[in-house]
């Protein structure tokens, strides 16, 4: 499990001895040793001799108990908890793991005519877009006489991303007949809906739930809360810019920016008379994007050269890990030195960087990619 920001300082911990050529080692000096206190001789095991062939396998035995009770004590700690485990250690301080929610979309129903009575729409009525993917009727309606469109809030039956970015139109499909009925379309994208939170979201939401406890209002504790709300929130900036009043950032996975009924939602969560100390006047917007142009050539050892396809492969792929790692934090700097480092480690002899050039991003405000210009040098002999 990838280790979470706030966890990566603290040191890696063990409980026994992991490595086996050790604990192989050490039995066969131990034995050798008491040989010799038992009989006053010298006895070294060679590689092929079954003493050290059964020791061995006792070994490996106890190396596979010791690996479990490693992996059992270290569950105890939330920098290698995980799982049903990771739960269990939430469970103790009221932290939850979100098992999903499902997106939503407004449905438009046309009627064929108008009608001199009301059309009932049972709780339930099911459309689909035709590829295995349902949306229901989350209650009973109906539509009013001699109307002939009326809409109605559908629910995927499904948790998770997969009833996410239907556009418009394209969920066309009456699963369940009503009469008169002509036809049926969505008339915004569906959202909203999340997968069963990841270890690492709710590793984090542990980390920070300490900080709700206080009635004070600091960051932390509003940082808890916005992502508590929502597992798909990667990260969040609080600051204050006047006394009494709170401006909240945050971005979504991979640094995508939220639109504008997530931030309600998430000012609605947040400013609960639960959560908010009463002089607080929250406010909830999206980062301030700054943006930068990478522009670089590059260059590959002929020693490589049977290489070079794939190492141009691999730059490409170090500039989009350089622009996610860029815009995935609030307030990151924008820093030509770590793709610099992505390119080389991508096996590049070495680059020569015009863009971007170090800038300072201040904590409201996140970097994004606008042109891109990559050029490849040729081979440079060492």
């Amino acid at each position: 499990m990838a280790k979470i920001e706030e966890l990566k300082h603290l040191p890696e911990i063990n409980f026994v001895e992991t490595d086996v050529e050790t604990m192989l080692s050490e039995a066969i000096e131990e034995y050798e040793q008491a040989y010799f206190d038992k009989t006053g001789k010298i006895k070294n095991l060679a590689d092929g001799d079954p003493v050290r062939i059964w020791i061995y396998s006792q070994v490996l035995k106890l190396y596979h108990a010791y690996m479990l009770i490693e992996d059992s004590a270290k569950q105890n700690l939330l920098n290698y908890s995980k799982g049903d485990n990771l739960e269990n250690l939430g469970a103790r301080i009221g932290v939850k793991r979100d098992k999903g929610k499902k997106s939503i979309t407004t449905m438009k129903l046309t009627l064929s005519s108008p009608q001199n009575k009301v059309i009932s729409i049972p709780k339930g009525t099911r459309f689909t877009p035709g590829n295995q993917v349902y949306f229901k009727t989350l209650e009973y309606d109906e539509i009013p006489e001699l109307q002939t469109e009326y809409n109605i809030i559908a629910e995927c039956t499904e948790a998770g991303f997969i009833g996410n970015n239907f556009q418009p139109g394209q969920i066309n499909i009456l699963v369940d007949p009503l009469p008169y009925v002509k036809s049926v379309e969505n008339i915004d994208v569906s959202e909203g809906g999340e997968d069963v939170e990841s270890d690492e979201s709710l590793t984090r939401k542990i980390y920070l739930k300490p900080e709700s406890f206080s009635t004070a209002g600091p960051e932390l504790a509003y940082n808890f809360f916005v992502l508590e709300y929502s597992s798909k929130i990667l990260d969040v900036s609080v600051v204050t810019p006047a006394p009494g009043v709170v401006d909240i950032r945050f971005i979504l996975e991979n640094g995508e920016i939220p639109n504008e009924s997530l931030l309600n939602e998430v000012k609605d969560y947040v400013s609960d008379k639960k959560r908010r100390p009463l002089t607080d006047k929250v406010n909830v917007y999206v980062p301030e994007s700054v943006e930068y142009n990478i522009d670089f050539k590059y260059y590959i050892s002929n020693e490589n050269e049977k290489f070079a396809e794939t190492i141009k492969k691999e730059v490409e792929k170090a500039v989009e890990e350089f622009i996610i790692w860029q815009k995935t934090k609030i307030g990151r700097d924008i820093n030509p030195s770590e793709l610099s480092y992505l390119i080389k480690k991508a096996g590049a002899k070495r680059v020569e960087i015009k863009k971007p050039t170090f800038k300072k991003i201040n904590e409201i405000e996140i970097a994004k990619e606008s042109q891109i210009n990559v050029i490849y040098g040729g081979l440079e002999y060492e």
